[in-house]
């Protein structure tokens, strides 16, 4: 979607006297770290068990001197979204005001004069991807859009990238879903290692007959996509005593973690001998221009033969007919899928049909507070940084889709 003539002439207009009338903190600005100090770019980014917990919430509580500037927030989601609750009802750190909640422009008309700079942005806003860059050009004193979700897919577009890329920075809830989706993947590792199906019939038909099963320790796990998901796998997967090996646009990042044995970058050479080394493989990579249709049928044919593939990021980053080909034939053992191309999974696509697949409908990052929590991240650890002045969690760049 390009930038339509009315609404890009109207932000720039409006982009340039704001530019000419306020000058932002250089506090605010976030540069990704490219050194190889890996431990100064994890900083960057939330994790739920290992970042320290409500540090500048704490500090504005006890000094509110430390204040900098206001949060003016306007919330692009529906109105009755319970996940939201801390946010649309709660206690607001101390120099945050919640100006207004809508799921379109015209809901926010009454707030023009009072320059909001802070966008919540909710998968509950049913046209996110269009509503975003209109808010953007109509509110140009915005300097933050948060995203409650850890992908972008729901927002990310062309007419966005032009806008916000010199308008404001853009965080996302990275960090809140990981945990489970971990437990998901050695649940997954587990199910074709013990053969639970087999199990589950011979429960069924009360048969006693003993059968030798495979052992974890010692297998290899490959990861594509060592985001904080892959890196919670890889985590989990450490203490299981597997090799880990993982796939990622920036290698040195990884370069002193202590989960993963060798890191490649991303593209289809290392991507190919990834698949031909792991006895299991998640794939954990967002849904990006470039990363759609990544494991594609040239993968499975690299891949180790007997390997089990796990996709729990994004449907369309693997190509599901290349898939299905290769665990009819044999090249896959099996596979573990909580994504798919197309979303609720049509009666007549064929992986129903495999017994060799375990489905689940995209909901292996649903726990009962997953939302909850995700709105009380915004509230509690980057907002507070805000008013604060301080570096925020979780930058993302919506031209690359994270």
């Amino acid at each position: 979607m390009m930038l339509s003539g009315s609404v890009s002439a109207l932000w720039r207009r409006q982009r340039m006297s704001t530019c000419l009338s306020r000058s932002f903190r250089s506090t605010t600005a976030i540069l990704i770290d490219t050194t190889d100090d890996s431990s100064k770019n994890q900083y960057k980014y939330w994790n739920r068990e290992e970042s320290k917990k409500l540090e500048f919430s704490k500090l504005l509580e006890l000094s509110p001197e430390r204040k900098v500037k206001e949060a003016r927030i306007i919330s692009l989601s529906a109105i009755d979204d319970e996940a939201n609750k801390a946010l649309h009802e709660g206690v607001l750190p101390s120099g945050a005001t919640l100006l207004g909640i809508g799921t379109s422009l015209r809901d926010f008309d009454a707030l023009r004069g009072q320059e909001p700079n802070v966008l919540f942005c909710s998968p509950s806003c049913p046209k996110a991807r269009l509503q975003l860059p209109l808010l953007l050009a109509a509110f140009p004193s915005i300097e933050w859009v948060h995203c409650r979700s850890a992908g972008l897919d729901f927002v990310v577009s062309e007419e966005l990238s032009e806008v916000i890329m010199d308008q404001a920075i853009m965080t996302n809830a990275k960090g809140q879903f990981s945990s489970t989706l971990a437990e998901y993947t050695m649940m997954a590792c587990s199910f074709f290692a013990k053969d639970l199906p087999r199990l589950m019939q011979q429960k069924k038909d009360k048969n006693w007959g003993k059968y030798d099963v495979e052992e974890l320790r010692g297998k290899t796990l490959g990861v594509v996509g060592y985001g904080d998901i892959g890196r919670a796998c890889a985590k989990l997967a450490h203490v299981y005593g597997m090799r880990i090996i993982a796939l990622r646009r920036n290698p040195h990042i990884s370069k002193n973690d202590p989960f993963v044995d060798v890191v490649y970058h991303s593209d289809k050479r290392s991507l190919n001998k990834l698949m031909s080394e792991s006895d299991y493989i998640v794939c954990s990579a967002p849904s990006t221009v470039e990363s759609r249709g990544l494991v594609n049928a040239s993968a499975f044919q690299a891949v180790k033969k007997n390997a089990v593939f796990i996709n729990l990021g994004r449907g369309p980053v693997v190509d599901e007919s290349a898939l299905i080909e290769a665990l009819k034939s044999g090249k896959l053992r099996g596979a573990a899928l909580d994504v798919f191309e197309d979303e609720p999974l049509p009666q007549t696509n064929e992986l129903w049909e495999l017994d060799n697949v375990l489905i689940s409908p995209h909901n292996m990052d649903q726990t009962a507070t997953f939302m909850h929590e995700a709105t009380e991240f915004f509230v509690n650890e980057n907002l507070p940084r805000f008013i604060c002045g301080e570096d925020l969690l979780n930058p993302v760049n919506p031209k690359l889709g994270y």
